[in-house]
């Protein structure tokens, strides 16, 4: 008779099939999430088991870097490399191999664009530095200041810089996050994303970052999806990062992020009020810097966009007030259609809507802080080689007709599948054909 033992975690993990992970519903992962597989060492696992019980697997993620020196993704045959990245914590991560993305199937959740259709490019390594340590960030705004000393403006003056980009800004850094997370694409294999899926591909890809020399996960709060259930544990999290991140010690004011849906702003006596969804608290402005922010971030305060289920995401650089309010000092916005997909525009919403509806696998290319470059408003990765998106909504001004003329040619050259809408006109099909 063989000896029975008990049944670890690693073991119970390791016969979980997408079939048995109903019970997963509503905890971020979703269909996608569960059917990706990988190899470490001489074992086959699901991703989400390996990102949800990292620390069970240690000793595994050490014998496969020390004998293989990296991961593989099953999601193509010959199976394909990872990075094995282990935090000064002893957190152990999977990143996709540098300049392989792109061999990726599109929805694989290491999939990623060709290195010209992304902002990420215009950073230097200084900015963004990758190790088998993880993701260090070099970040354009201080994360604290002494309230003796006036504010540097090395920042402002080195994002006018034409070379390389060394720091990161929050737009950028916003946008890093997306595309890392691979919320920027959609396959129709992943039926639906929710603030869940989000927050959970999100959290997961700043675990072993660091921003300034600081652990990302400490500076960065990410609004987590509320339930009644977990009400306090949320609101005991955020006061933590309330007190113990932004509190003031002596003559330093320290700073943290804070990253929502933005519900609604209102007007208050002394500026304005930013509510988030999912969140109890609210984030105060002043009058002026709302109004900057909102013509910075027009389309992310579009009424037009909210009429078709858009949403506006907001990265916040806060400190605390003297009365120990969350003062807003800086915020960049993004617009995400109904599935979180970035758009430029309200009619790039009605598009990503269109495509989803239409079964189509798409990312939107983002431009981090390189506000002149110019991308494909969509790529289709459901067509070999791809082929793109183009929005047109603005009639009558002679640099963005040149820009479109430029755009038709290089495609034309390329011989690359084109879908325009011109949005005077209805939109075209964009079902696969």
């Amino acid at each position: 008779m063989t000896p029975s033992r008990s049944v670890t975690p690693q073991d119970q993990a390791a016969r979980v099939r997408p079939a048995d992970t109903d019970h997963l519903k509503g905890s971020g992962i979703t269909r996608g999430d569960r059917d990706d597989r990988v190899r470490l060492a001489d074992r086959s696992l699901p991703l989400f088991v390996l990102r949800e019980h990292a620390t069970d697997y240690a000793a595994l993620f050490a014998r496969a870097r020390a004998e293989v020196g990296h991961g593989q993704c099953l999601c193509r045959t010959p199976a394909l490399r990872l990075v094995i990245r282990c935090s000064r914590a002893g957190r152990y991560h999977l990143a996709g191999w540098p300049g392989e993305g792109e061999l990726h199937d599109p929805s694989c959740s290491f999939h990623k664009l060709a290195s010209e259709l992304t902002g990420r490019g215009a950073y230097s390594t200084e900015a963004i530095h990758e190790s088998d340590d993880g993701v260090a960030i070099r970040f354009t705004a201080a994360l604290a200041r002494k309230l003796s000393a006036p504010e540097s403006a090395k920042a402002s003056i080195e994002q006018r810089e034409g070379r390389a980009r060394r720091t990161v800004g929050l737009l950028g850094l916003l946008h890093w996050l997306w595309e890392e997370s691979q919320l920027t694409a959609w396959h129709p294999r992943w039926r639906r994303r929710t603030w869940w899926v989000c927050h959970a591909r999100l959290s997961d890809q700043i675990a072993g970052c660091s921003i300034n020399h600081e652990k990302l996960a400490e500076a960065l709060y990410i609004v987590p999806p509320f339930r009644k259930e977990f009400a306090r544990r949320n609101t005991a999290a955020f006061e933590t990062f309330r007190v113990a991140r932004l509190k003031r010690r002596g003559d330093t004011q320290r700073r943290g992020l804070i990253l929502g849906e933005i519900k609604d702003v209102s007007p208050t006596r002394y500026g304005v009020r930013y509510t988030l969804t999912h969140h109890r608290g609210a984030l105060f402005a002043t009058a002026a810097l709302d109004a900057r922010l909102r013509r910075s971030y027009r389309p992310a305060f579009s009424e037009a966009a909210a009429e078709h289920g858009a949403r506006s995401i907001g990265l916040f650089l806060v400190e605390l007030s003297p009365k120990g309010n969350v003062r807003v000092t800086d915020m960049a916005a993004m617009l995400v259609s109904r599935l979180y997909i970035p758009a430029d525009s309200s009619h790039e919403v009605v598009m990503a809507n269109a495509l989803t509806d239409a079964g189509r696998a798409y990312v939107k290319p983002v431009r981090y802080d390189g506000s002149d470059l110019v991308f494909p408003d969509f790529v289709l990765t459901d067509t070999h080689p791809h082929s793109f998106v183009e929005v047109y909504g603005i009639h009558g001004r002679e640099s963005y007709d040149q820009r479109k003329r430029v755009k038709q040619a290089h495609y034309q050259g390329q011989g690359a599948g084109l879908i325009e809408w011109d949005v005077a006109d209805s939109i075209p099909d964009v079902r696969y054909r």
